[in-house]
């Protein structure tokens, strides 16, 4: 444990960026999942609303450096090829 004053706050700041971008990292599964279960059932449109609502909150995780912008891209790419060949295949 810190016994520095500065330290102790450094922890403290830490602790709770920690915490923030955990919140964020779990939004963007959730939302990941989201499209995934929707694909998964079959469902166009519900894959496509899901899609549209997770675009942007991976777009923000991004920005934020929470994640990375290729993998932020990749997530989006793959995603978007699910829903493609959803299509295709109805």
């Amino acid at each position: 444990m810190p016994n520095i004053a500065s330290a102790k706050k450094r922890a403290r700041q830490s602790e709770e960026r920690r915490m923030h971008n955990r919140h964020l990292r779990s939004r963007l599964r959730t939302q990941v999942k989201n499209v995934l279960k929707a694909v998964a059932a079959g469902d166009h449109a519900a894959a496509m609303a899901a899609y549209n609502a997770a675009v942007p909150v991976i777009d923000s995780i991004a920005d934020k450096g929470i994640v990375h912008k290729n993998k932020a891209a990749r997530h989006k790419s793959r995603l978007n090829a699910h829903i493609k060949a959803l299509q295709a295949a109805a």
